[in-house]
């Protein structure tokens, strides 16, 4: 889950940045290219709708690595928690706990 969302993060700031370069021309429609190569022609709506959909990409990116991140801490107290448990009862019982 961390590389996919790390993934998709840098995946749609790189296009981004690529539009933001490539298209700083204005007009009513707008013609949109990466790299040379004419992609769509646009209205500000279609624009604006565009970018909404990037940002959503991005948050679900960031999202993925913030599960990816309280997971694995979680899944990390769980089992020192058990390694106590178990260290426990068995100095209950009397018996070394690394025998």
């Amino acid at each position: 889950m961390l590389i996919l969302g790390l993934l998709l993060l840098a995946g749609s700031a790189a296009f981004t940045v690529l539009l933001i370069a490539d298209n700083l021309s204005g007009g009513p429609e707008y013609t949109v290219s990466i790299l040379s190569e004419k992609l769509a022609t646009m209205n500000t709506l279609a624009v604006f709708c565009s970018g909404l959909a990037l940002a959503l990409i991005f948050c679900l990116g960031l999202a993925l690595m913030s599960a990816a991140r309280t997971h694995r801490r979680r899944k990390r107290e769980r089992e020192h928690h058990s390694a106590d448990d178990a260290t426990y009862w068995d100095d209950m019982r009397g018996r070394d706990a690394h025998a």
